[in-house]
């Protein structure tokens, strides 16, 4: 009889966080929705990815997400410094349950990434490395000017920033084995020197057009075998297809996105994927035009 794939090591985390987002961002790159619906358009962005995915065979948590208003003042320079605190330890408690191999995430803000990556860190040591495929460095930390929470992830991964998150972290990574993928928006211009400083390696999507050949030298260099993946989907190019909460330009496109990853998973074995920042613009409008229909409520 053929092998029967073991699944019970792969986790499914399910983490719709919406807090990490900032709200001057969603603000302005949301306009078309009230406040308050937009700004939780990432929780329904990961119940869509839970309907449109296959199954998972293996085991499955979901981290609880307050809907209200509760812990999202801004403390030390972070937006929602004690929602998002109360979920990176209920996601790190459950990943603990299961002390997993591999883990795929769907969220949520890019903060959902935080939790399992750590725990991936912690793990495997330096035979990991990390491919933040993103149009943005998520370099913050509670001292730049952008204080939401889910543009601090790299940041932290790497053993910068707020130390009540830092002190969380079962295991941060070194600099030199994360690369940016895809980058081309620094939303600060600090973030390019820090990068250096730090050893980050950027590829920006000119870099990757025709070829990942650049991408699998560098991984090759770390001399890891193992890779987590997190996937922000703002990375494709808005001129294809818009799927983030801003319309950014210039990114890679979904063939070259796909090219990218399949090369990766062909060179090295896959151990952690996140899928985040999704708004299904289309389904929160039809969501807002059923609102209160008869027989709905």
């Amino acid at each position: 009889m053929p092998d029967i794939p073991n699944h019970s090591d792969h986790l499914r985390l399910i983490w719709p966080e919406w807090q990490g987002a900032g709200t001057t961002s969603v603000r302005d790159l949301a306009p078309e929705f009230p406040f308050d619906i937009a700004r939780r358009g990432y929780t329904v962005g990961t119940k869509v990815l839970q309907a449109v995915l296959p199954d998972h065979a293996g085991p499955t948590e979901t981290v609880a997400v307050a809907m209200d208003d509760e812990g999202l003042a801004e403390r030390d320079g972070i937006e929602a410094k004690t929602a998002v605190l109360e979920q990176l330890d209920g996601a790190l408690a459950a990943i603990a349950k299961h002390s997993p191999a591999r883990i795929t995430t769907l969220g949520g803000d890019c903060g959902v990434s935080m939790a399992p990556f750590a725990a991936l860190i912690d793990r495997y040591g330096d035979d990991l490395a990390i491919l933040w495929v993103d149009s943005h460095p998520d370099m913050g930390t509670g001292a730049t000017a952008y204080p939401g929470y889910h543009a601090m992830v790299v940041s932290a991964l790497t053993g910068h920033g707020d130390q009540d998150i830092l002190k969380r972290l079962p295991a941060t990574i070194d600099a030199s084995r994360v690369a940016l993928v895809g980058m081309h928006d620094w939303t600060d211009d600090s973030l390019p020197a820090l990068a250096d400083e730090w050893g980050l390696r950027v590829f920006p999507p000119d870099e990757l057009r025709t070829s990942s050949q650049a991408l699998l030298d560098w991984l090759q260099q770390t001399g890891a075998s193992r890779v987590a993946i997190h996937f922000d989907v703002d990375t494709i190019d808005a001129n294809e297809i818009q799927l983030g909460l801003g319309a950014d330009l210039g990114g890679l496109t979904s063939e070259q996105a796909r090219r990218i990853i399949d090369d990766v998973s062909k060179e090295a074995e896959v151990v952690g994927l996140t899928i985040a920042e999704f708004i299904p613009r289309q389904v929160m409008q039809l969501q807002r035009i059923l609102s209160g229909f008869p027989l709905l409520s």
